[in-house]
């Protein structure tokens, strides 16, 4: 995956048959199911208990750009990684690539919130995330 040498947390996800639309090209909402596998691998790397504590991750915002449509039989090949972190939200991007085609596919920017759980209301990221996330993608605070 020489194309994501940048990101340090990669898939290679398979284009199911079913991932298709009536135009035989993968449906717009699949990238947004895979862009939910490639955030939840990033979480489980950096917090691998990050579902068992009181401040947790929620979707935001999510935003994606496609660029060249993909179909089966094909592999899309994902990377994420966090590009900004303020005091109450995590910006990722996400890069997806069509193995068969060796380009690129589409392009997703995704916002992640802390989440206070037990309160039911917005936290400020925790800092011990903002040290995990920082070492691994080398990101300012």
């Amino acid at each position: 995956m020489d194309k994501l040498k940048d990101f340090n947390v990669t898939q290679k996800i398979p284009v199911r048959w079913g991932d298709m639309d009536a135009y035989q090209h993968v449906n717009n909402a699949v990238y947004i199911k895979w862009n939910e596998h490639i955030r939840i691998a990033y979480l489980e790397k950096v917090f691998p208990d990050w579902n068992d504590q009181n401040i947790g991750p929620i979707l935001a915002r999510q935003e994606c750009t496609y660029i060249y449509p993909m179909s089966y039989p094909d592999v899309a090949l994902c990377g994420t990684r966090v590009i900004e972190i303020l005091e109450d939200r995590i910006i990722f991007e996400t890069k997806m690539f069509s193995q068969t085609h060796q380009r690129i596919s589409a392009l997703l920017k995704t916002t992640i919130m802390a989440y206070n759980l037990s309160e039911k209301k917005k936290a400020k990221i925790p800092i011990e995330w903002k040290n995990k996330i920082a070492a691994i993608d080398n990101v300012q605070m």
